[in-house]
């Protein structure tokens, strides 16, 4: 459980955040010191951005978060990321340590952009001259919940091998199944389940799929 003075300061510091910026920044604080990851967000401000609340899961970064050495971790500021509702937002993320380095919780910050980037197309078109395109990066999706959160991990291992589940061989969900691991998901609870009826292997095959993955063994 996080430390109460901690979870009041950031209280503080999320509450000037979303009262200086509007109805349209949501700011998030989880918790990476409990038990239950299922319910990892312990603090959120106009949750009505991302359609979440107190009590709700983690999302991409906070599995990676749980999954990464600590000591490589840095702050994630002023990236892209994409409600369930498809609306834009301008997204940074910040590790927040105790007194030994160890990161115990995540402060994130979602501004709406939807709105903005549509001004700023229509403006666009107004100035643009004959240009190759740019490639912009897609932006990551922010889950409502724990299982929407394993699905797209699920639909972004069998995206990895280009191929369905059905159709792969072993050495395939190998890899599919360690991608999903180094993502996290197994941090998600009961996801062995759904990975193994996904996959059409059973739950000790996963498991011996894991350790091949470990250990490179194919």
């Amino acid at each position: 459980m996080l430390d109460p003075y901690l979870l009041s300061l950031l209280r503080q510091i999320a509450t000037g955040i979303a009262g200086t910026f509007g109805n349209q920044c949501e700011v998030v604080v989880h918790d990476l010191t409990g038990k239950e990851i299922d319910k990892s967000i312990v603090l959120i401000e106009h949750g009505h951005v991302s359609n979440r609340e107190t009590g709700d899961g983690p999302s991409h970064i906070v599995l990676e978060t749980l999954k990464a050495d600590p000591e490589k971790l840095q702050d994630k500021i002023a990236y892209l990321t994409k409600t369930h509702s498809g609306r834009i937002l301008k997204s940074s993320t910040m590790y927040i340590r105790d007194t030994d380095g160890n990161v115990v919780a995540i402060l994130a910050i979602n501004f709406d952009i939807t709105a903005l980037l549509a001004i700023d197309s229509s403006i666009g078109n107004l100035i643009a001259v004959n240009e190759d395109e740019k490639t912009v990066e897609e932006p990551e999706d922010i889950p409502l919940n724990v299982n929407d959160l394993l699905d797209e991990l699920i639909a972004q291992s069998i995206k990895l091998i280009g191929k369905p589940a059905a159709l792969m061989n072993k050495e395939e969900k190998i890899r599919a199944i360690q991608f999903l691991n180094n993502s996290g998901a197994f941090l998600v609870t009961k996801s062995g389940d759904k990975v193994s009826q996904t996959f059409g292997i059973s739950k000790y095959t996963l498991y011996s799929y894991l350790d091949a993955g470990k250990t490179g063994s194919l």
